[in-house]
């Protein structure tokens, strides 16, 4: 089991996973120590900003959190402080680790960073990249999805709806297909609650939302309820009535 360990920094700290990136410093968090302008940024989906990097713990994906909406004109990437543990890259690095003890298809995490100033803070995430992958709106926009992708993606959300783990923004830019696996990714403000249709039936719908958005009904919404949403929503339906009557009960917390 990976182990969370904790290093403090002149302007606030670091937590990581101390089987992948024990020497970690504050330089895994500048774009520019793995190449700067010559990595990729990450543009769809999301409203961070985030490189595809090289590091001693493999290839990963390296964010910075920014605000969206209006507070973004204000505040950008500064964030109001009320403690380490509730920072936005400490909260989602535990809930990324609390994914792998259950064994969910989601991104790994290496290393959560903040740099405090007075009332404000500024974070990073560094994770694992999975590799190969194409998120749902790519696939759609290259005219790829069919049924038997959604039925597996209905699914996919059903595992993570039984172990009661609310995504905070689920669209078409946080679901990927990585060779023959598919997860979900992007957690930021997610949470573990008591499963409950009403929650559940919220994610689906902004998903469903992100699609139409992206333009999936473009041959008329029927068509795209009877062959792309409606195989989703059955596979969800009938995965989690299986998990339920093979596991009741609701899942713990995850560690802090």
């Amino acid at each position: 089991m990976s182990e969370a360990i904790l290093k403090t920094t002149a302007g606030g700290a670091i937590l990581c996973d101390a089987s992948l990136a024990a020497q970690v410093d504050e330089r895994w968090f500048d774009p520019q120590h793995w190449g700067g302008p010559h990595g990729a940024t990450i543009t769809a989906g999301g409203r961070g900003a985030a490189w595809m990097v090289t590091t001693p713990a493999g290839a990963g994906v390296l964010r910075h959190y920014r605000r969206g909406g209006a507070m973004a004109r204000l505040f950008r990437d500064w964030y109001f402080w009320h403690g380490a543990e509730e920072t936005r890259p400490f909260r989602e690095f535990r809930l990324l680790q609390h994914l792998q003890r259950l064994g969910l298809p989601a991104p790994q995490a290496v290393a959560a960073r903040y740099r405090r100033r007075g009332l404000f803070y500024q974070a990073d995430l560094l994770m694992r990249r999975i590799a190969e992958a194409q998120t749902l709106a790519e696939i759609l926009l290259a005219g790829q999805l069919d049924a038997a992708l959604m039925q597996r993606i209905g699914a996919l959300i059903a595992r993570f709806h039984q172990a009661g783990i609310w995504h905070a923004d689920l669209n078409a830019h946080n679901v990927l297909r990585a060779r023959d696996a598919v997860y979900l990714i992007d957690f930021d403000r997610g949470q573990v609650r008591a499963p409950a249709d009403t929650w559940q039936q919220q994610n689906l719908a902004r998903l469903r939302r992100s699609l139409l958005k992206l333009g999936a009904a473009a041959a008329g919404e029927a068509a795209f309820e009877v062959g792309l949403w409606q195989p989703l929503r059955q596979a969800h339906a009938s995965a989690l009535s299986q998990a339920h009557n093979a596991s009741p009960g609701t899942p713990a917390e995850p560690e802090q």
